[in-house]
């Protein structure tokens, strides 16, 4: 037996509200609000058990533009589908409401008929997205986890050559989601699927994925590179996007298509003075941008063959400063809104030091550095 589906009738109108559930119990559990921030406070309250909400467009405390606007801030647009109710048949009204994201508008005095039928058709109709959303979700996870095993072992050959610690590869790819979800939840400025959102992360560990193409000499200078060997150096960034996007048998799979991106332009800056193509603002794949914050950081907080590990505080003071280069604004607030919870973070998701140390005698074993 199916489990009853849940709707949010929101009216100022008790009559409003009492024809609609007069309309929908025997088929609906409903809940009421008597106004947008009822609704909102019950929204909270219950994320992921409400299936539909019929929404009053005018309401005193917070009408129904201002739930919408409300719901599209928390992301709550996409999992909670919204049909508009008033009196007003102004298409000014009807155009406001499917900006926000509404997916269907009635009038009053209601039709019984025509009500039933549009709810009964979008609850059916978000049911069957949310099923086949699972099931993409699962199918993305399936076949990005041995992917991701695979990123794992390449960027750690790359880390043992290039002398970094091990939780190089984790911390990025966890600051990097950190920083992903923050920026979701303050801006709208930026669109990443669900799918993107999946593999970003995965990406950012492929970042330095071309210095398996630098000179060992180089990668492991403990002073200051000179300007020939620095140019060099900035070749890493080409030569992972090289490697990646010729690989003809997946050069049209997202997770390479995101990693190549990822590897070209993670030291692009947002004032145009990064490299290798010196990009400026949103030229630079938000991916890229992401993960350009999270490796600085972590470049700065770990030891290094050329300088000791720099301390959180004066890391994030750093890159704050600008003295790492320029940043997107909206990341350097994510930067700030997390800066109290990321050393923790980081020290719980660090790897197991003795799988740690097998990886790494493994491939010393395989690739023992030679002198070049």
């Amino acid at each position: 037996m199916n489990e009853r589906k849940r709707i949010l009738i929101t009216d100022d109108s008790e009559i409003n509200r009492m024809i609609l559930r007069d309309m929908l119990e025997d088929d609906y559990d409903v809940e009421e609000a008597c106004d947008g921030q009822e609704a909102i406070d019950y929204l909270e309250d219950h994320v992921g058990e409400v299936d539909l909400l019929l929404l009053d467009c005018m309401m005193p405390n917070k009408d129904g533009f201002s739930v919408l606007t409300e719901m599209n801030r928390f992301r709550w647009k996409n999992d909670i589908p919204v049909i508009m109710i008033s009196a007003e048949n102004d298409q000014v009204f009807v155009v406001r409401a499917y900006k926000l994201g509404a997916v269907d508008y009635i009038n009053r005095p209601f039709n019984s008929t025509i009500v039933r039928h549009k709810v009964d058709s979008i609850v059916k109709m978000h049911a069957k997205e949310q099923q086949l959303a699972d099931v993409a979700a699962e199918q993305i996870i399936a076949r990005h986890q041995n992917n991701s095993m695979m990123i794992h072992i390449l960027s750690s050959i790359v880390e043992f050559r290039n002398g970094e610690s091990g939780d190089h590869i984790i911390h990025v790819q966890t600051l990097t989601d950190m920083l992903m979800k923050e920026l979701l939840n303050i801006s709208e400025d930026y669109h990443i699927s669900t799918q993107d959102r999946s593999l970003i992360p995965i990406a950012a560990a492929m970042h330095d994925i071309g210095k398996i193409a630098i000179p060992y000499k180089i990668l492991n200078k403990p002073g200051k590179l000179d300007y020939e060997e620095f140019e060099i150096m900035k070749g890493h960034t080409v030569a992972g996007y090289n490697m990646l996007t010729s690989i003809d048998a997946y050069s049209e799979d997202p997770l390479v298509l995101m990693s190549a991106k990822v590897c070209r332009w993670h030291h692009e800056r947002y004032d145009g003075n990064g490299y290798p193509d010196r990009l400026s603002g949103d030229e630079i794949p938000i991916a890229a941008q992401l993960v350009s914050v999270a490796d600085v950081y972590d470049a700065l907080t770990s030891e290094r063959v050329y300088k000791p590990p720099f301390s959180h505080e004066k890391a994030i003071d750093m890159i704050i400063k600008g003295e790492c280069g320029t940043f997107n604004p909206i990341l350097m607030q994510c930067l700030v809104d997390l800066s109290d919870d990321i050393p923790a973070r980081l020290d719980d998701i660090s790897p197991d030091k003795l799988y740690n140390d097998e990886i790494h005698r493994i491939i010393e074993e395989t690739i023992r550095p030679r002198n070049e």
